[in-house]
């Protein structure tokens, strides 16, 4: 039960994600490099979360719970960073120093990112604790309990 509603705060961040990161890209086209524009970093985000999100939906397990945790993690992190830094330019990545909270769709983002991630780590440590027990999912993930009388396979 706490899986399910972890895998869909997870999810549903993601989607989150992708939308606004697709919906903004041609906002920041004019933004770039001789390599790259803020367009073109924003598009990769949301096609990232959304195959993060249906990997998840497809194999909630630990590696894909991990790889969520890394596509919220880095949304999260690039926009507040962003926010309050004026880190520059570097390398092919353009200097996407935005001060302000404007559109409200940078908010919706970072706040989405924000708990998926919280989300993914939660489903993160869930997996491995399990995997660290010894317990071996089984086809339709569920777990046998330790005092379970059914052999356990390794």
């Amino acid at each position: 039960m706490i899986r399910t509603a972890l895998i869909v705060i997870v999810v549903a961040g993601l989607a989150v994600d992708a939308y606004v990161h697709f919906d903004l890209a041609s906002a920041f086209k004019n933004t770039k490099t001789s390599t790259l524009s803020q367009a073109d970093l924003f598009r990769v985000e949301a096609i990232a979360a959304i195959i993060a999100a249906v990997v998840l939906l497809l194999r909630p397990r630990r590696y894909p719970a991990a790889f969520a945790f890394l596509v919220a993690a880095s949304g999260v992190i690039a926009v507040v960073v962003y926010r309050y830094l004026d880190v520059g330019a570097f390398g092919p990545i353009p200097n996407m120093y935005d001060p302000y909270w404007e559109p409200a769709e940078k908010v919706a983002s970072a706040v989405a990112e924000g708990a998926a991630a919280v989300a993914a780590l939660a489903l993160v440590v869930m997996f491995s604790r399990r995997t660290r027990n010894g317990a071996v999912p089984t086809r339709g993930g569920a777990v046998p309990d330790r005092d379970s009388t059914t052999p356990r396979r390794r």
